[in-house]
Formats: C-alpha cells, structure tokens, sequence
C-alpha cells in the first residue's frame, strides 16, 4: 500500500504557527522539579496548579508510561591548531554496532554520523581532544545531506564510547536555549529515572518528577511502568515546507518490555503517557501489530515502522488487543522478551489515536512535529490551551512547564 491521503499530506503547517516571545522560552530550569506548573486541559477548557499535584488529577489506578532513556553528553569540542572551534555532535552510530545502547558500550574505535559545526574548517586530517586521561582524534567521513560520519579513536583504548563522551562531551541543550551548558545542566537536563543511555535530547515532560511525585502516585494507585525510546536530534528538526507532506520525520531506536505489553493488552485501565517520545512509542505498538496481521515479518529481532503507515488506506481493520497480543505471539515465537526497533511515526491532526487516554508534556516550539502531536491528541483547543498559557505566565520548552491534556 502507499500513497497518503490529501486531508494528511496538504496539511497547512501554519495553522499550527504562535507567537512566542523569547522572553517565554525558559533558559533555565527551576530549583525544585516539581515546583514547575501544569496547566489541565480537559472538555476544552484550562486551569492552573502544580505539578506537584499531578496525581489529584489522574484516575485511580491508572497506568502510567513513562520513557527512562538516558541523555549522553553528545556534544565535543576541538580547536584546531589554527585556532578554529569545531563542534562535533554525535547523532546516532554507524560502526561497529547500529544498536545505540550497545554502540556505547564499545572500544575504539567507533563510526558516528554526526553534526558538525563549523565544518567548513574541518577540510581534512584528524582533530583531538585531550584531558582527564583521555586522548580522543576524531576523522572527517563522507558527508550525508546535513550530517557526517566521523571516525573517532581513543586512548584509553579499552574505555567504552559512552565514557568517553562523559569525560569529554558537554549536554546537547537544544538549539532554542542560546546559553552554553553549565556543569549543573548534566543533571536538570536528566530525568531523574533515567536508565539506558542513548538520547541527544531529553524526554523533557520527565524532568518535572520528583521521588515525592512517584510516592504521591503511587498512594493514589498509578502504576508507572517504564519504555525506552532514544530521542535523536531530529525532534528539533523545523517544518520546513507550507505543508507537512514535504517533511521527512526522523527514526528513533525503541525498547518496550513484553511485560508492558500483556499489561495494555488487557486493556482495563486509563493509560497516561509521560511526553511525545512515550506516545509515538507506544502508539507505534498498535501499527506494528496490525502490520503483523496483515502478514510483515521483521528481518531478524528488531521491528520497523515508517512515518506515513498509519495513514494508507486499509491499515484501521483491527483492534487494539488484537494487535498486541499479534505482538506477544511474534515475541514468544522469536524468543524475544523485550520489543525492539525503530519507529519513524508522525502523529498529526487527522491521526485517530489507540492506546493512549491522557498526555503530560511540555509547551513545544511553534510549527513543530511535536505541537502537531498534541494539535492530534487535544484537538483544536490546543490554541485555547497554549494562549491561555501565554497569558498566564507559563514558561515554554525544554527547561519550560507543563501540561496534561484528556484526549480530545
């Protein structure tokens, strides 16, 4: 099947366009997570609390999913002999090993594709880095549209790659937040259950909870269970074009337990997704099931789904138990206990949602991907939603506050 419908692929990208004062854009995060605030939006309407109170508002003994990636210090530093600043930022790996979590758990040497800054500098030969015990040369690979491979070699050699980013890097703050990372940003640019490294950007509606937060949801009965998604930089990537049919929407590499997986096939609670990452993944769920039915059969362990499946014609035929137990019957069959693989999934107005009842998140950049998602999910009242954020003031983005919408 291909093709996507016009409703979807014309999609006028700005009706989903606001002004946002960069005096909004919080540079910074606040001192205590869980004292940011939260705006609820339900039946249209918004109110203001804490987010400290977030379970008041959740239904007793809802299902809470949240992401536990990990961010990695992505960004290097080099100076050439010149003088010249170089900025290298690592996307995702491309040799010895695709897998990111493995991929950073692997000795020299190592093939990332990468961002580089001021690259027109960087004509040949090798760039190093040395300190704190570490030797690290990084060599300029072929170009690929906007990125590039680097061949990195370190000494130590025996160090993983992760450690080497931890001694060497410096946290990606996104592009929005026009200060340099400062040592405490290694922290508040980290949920604080974060688990498995691999992301270049935060999972950001993690970053408001607190250990206090987790006993208050658990004494109202919310179980919180825990996927992996690795957020890449392409969640920054602008809507270029007048209409979202133009724009290729970045994979990112996915983990979601077996376990998990029988829990919402039973399908008897109120399922609460803790951020964007978490709703494509677990959105991505019902796809790859039905494609399952509908007689795909993944090359090797790990599943696939692209941007646009959701949205071709005859792909909505079944429900949402049958897919996923078509998921265990695949898991069980190939041996597996964790569902693995990549999902490049676009959620836009017109998408009609299957697994998930109530999103938090944070306030996202205007004409984004992810403002599209929650223009999906809350229907459109998320103008009503975001103004009167504006007027009330809410900060915006990464280090911003956030909100909960009932899906619309």
């Amino acid at each position: 099947m291909s093709g996507k419908p016009d409703q979807v692929f014309d999609l006028p990208m700005e009706e989903y366009l606001y002004e946002l004062p960069g005096d909004r854009i919080a540079p910074f995060p606040l001192a205590d997570r869980d004292q940011s605030r939260l705006l609820v939006h339900r039946n249209g309407l918004s109110g203001s609390a804490r987010f400290m109170d977030l379970p008041a508002f959740l239904e007793k003994g809802s299902l809470m999913v949240l992401n536990n990636t990990r961010v990695v210090q992505a960004r290097l530093q080099f100076r050439k002999e010149s003088g010249a600043r170089i900025e290298v930022f690592c996307l995702q790996p491309e040799y010895p090993e695709k897998d990111v979590h493995l991929a950073l758990g692997m000795p020299s040497p190592a093939r990332w594709e990468c961002l580089i800054g001021n690259a027109k500098k960087w004509k040949k030969g090798a760039l190093t880095h040395s300190g704190a015990g570490l030797n690290l040369e990084a060599r300029l690979g072929k170009r690929n549209g906007d990125a590039y491979s680097v061949d990195f070699s370190w000494d130590p050699s025996g160090l993983a790659f992760g450690e080497v980013l931890e001694l060497a890097g410096k946290t990606p703050l996104p592009p929005y937040i026009q200060r340099a990372a400062e040592a405490s940003d290694k922290e508040r640019y980290q949920t604080v259950f974060a688990r498995d490294a691999g992301s270049v950007a935060a999972p950001t509606a993690g970053l408001h909870f607190t250990p206090l937060v987790f006993d208050a949801l658990a004494a109202r009965g919310v179980d919180c269970r825990y996927i992996t998604l690795h957020v890449g930089a392409g969640t920054f990537k602008p809507v270029t074009g007048p209409t979202i049919g133009t724009h290729s929407m970045h994979s990112e590499q996915f983990a979601v337990p077996g376990s998990l997986i029988a829990d919402l096939a039973e399908g008897s609670r109120k399922l609460v997704c803790v951020g964007t990452t978490s709703m494509r993944t677990l959105e991505s769920l019902y796809w790859i099931g039905a494609k399952l039915l509908e007689g795909y059969r993944p090359s090797g362990e790990r599943v696939w789904l692209d941007q646009w499946h959701p949205y071709r014609a005859g792909t909505a035929r079944h429900g949402r138990q049958e897919c996923l137990e078509a998921i265990l019957n695949w898991m069980e069959g190939t041996g597996v206990d964790s569902l693995q693989g990549e999902t490049a999934l676009i959620i836009v107005p017109g998408y009609h949602f299957r697994m998930v009842d109530t999103l938090i998140t944070n306030f996202h950049q205007p004409g984004s991907t992810l403002l599209l998602l929650v223009a999906a999910f809350a229907g459109p009242s998320w103008k009503n939603a975001y103004r009167y954020a504006l007027d009330n003031g809410f900060r915006f983005l990464s280090y911003g506050d956030s909100c909960l919408f009932e899906r619309g």
